[in-house]
């Protein structure tokens, strides 16, 4: 959290307010004040990370269903010519969740997921977490934007 802004938590409940504004500021940070964070999961981790991410208080989540593979593989696999269209083989079923958070919330968001998707203290497979940037976010229903929206 940075000092002196408030921001709202992911419910829009309560607000997170700092006393003072004498602390030092990351230019990045005070430049994209909000984060989307993706993570990549295991499908049988997905009700301890959702389980997780709500004691946590992170409770606003986008969840999807999709395919792929990375190191597990085993290197890079060959494509393969399938009526005439290039396919993967062997694409994995996996679980994208999305997370739009406030730069307070970024932390507590990424260690809720990496505690609850490892299997048996961390395998090859258990998926990775990506950070980027959220320049704007608009709530529909009120116009809402910035960090008042998520």
């Amino acid at each position: 959290m940075r000092l002196g802004e408030t921001f709202l938590t992911l419910d829009g409940a309560a607000k997170l307010q700092a006393a003072d504004r004498n602390s030092q500021i990351d230019n990045r940070k005070s430049e994209f004040p909000m984060k989307l964070i993706t993570a990549i999961i295991q499908p049988d981790k997905l009700d301890e990370v959702r389980e997780a991410l709500i004691t946590a208080e992170i409770t606003r989540i986008t969840v999807s269903r999709c395919t792929g593979h990375g190191q597990a593989q085993g290197g890079v696999a060959a494509e393969d010519l399938y009526r005439g269209q290039s396919v993967m083989p062997n694409l994995l079923p996996k679980v994208r969740i999305d997370i739009a958070c406030n730069d307070s919330f970024v932390d507590i968001t990424v260690n809720a997921i990496l505690k609850s998707a490892k299997h048996n203290g961390g395998e090859v497979g258990d998926g990775k977490i990506f950070i980027t940037n959220l320049e704007e976010c608009i709530r529909i229903r009120t116009e809402d934007r910035g960090g008042q929206a998520i």
